[in-house]
């Protein structure tokens, strides 16, 4: 549990940054939404690839705020699960010793 504390602490866990494994879904995904941006661009005049590009970072600030809140969410989720999971006084059957 200290190693964990301590990573923390000097900022050595990053959830945010991860690699992707190389054959899978999310990687094929990324890579047809580089090769149809790749597409659309070449199909826009100057004005429409200034739109595409706003576009496309809304929608990356969009998922850096759900991705945000969701690690936010599954933690907290989390901690309530430990939380229940020490209360020995909840239930109809006690177990041993405790």
């Amino acid at each position: 549990m200290r190693n964990t504390l301590e990573d923390l602490y000097y900022g050595n866990i990053t959830p945010n940054a991860q690699d992707m494994a190389p054959n899978s879904e999310l990687k094929r995904a990324t890579d047809r939404v580089a090769r149809f941006e790749s597409q659309l661009t070449g199909l826009l005049d100057d004005a429409g690839q200034a739109v595409l590009e706003k576009l496309i970072e809304s929608q990356h600030e969009i998922d850096d705020i759900t991705a945000l809140e969701n690690f936010i969410l599954g933690f907290r989720l989390g901690a309530k699960i430990v939380m229940e999971c020490m209360d020995n006084n909840d239930g109809d059957i006690k177990t041993g010793g405790e």
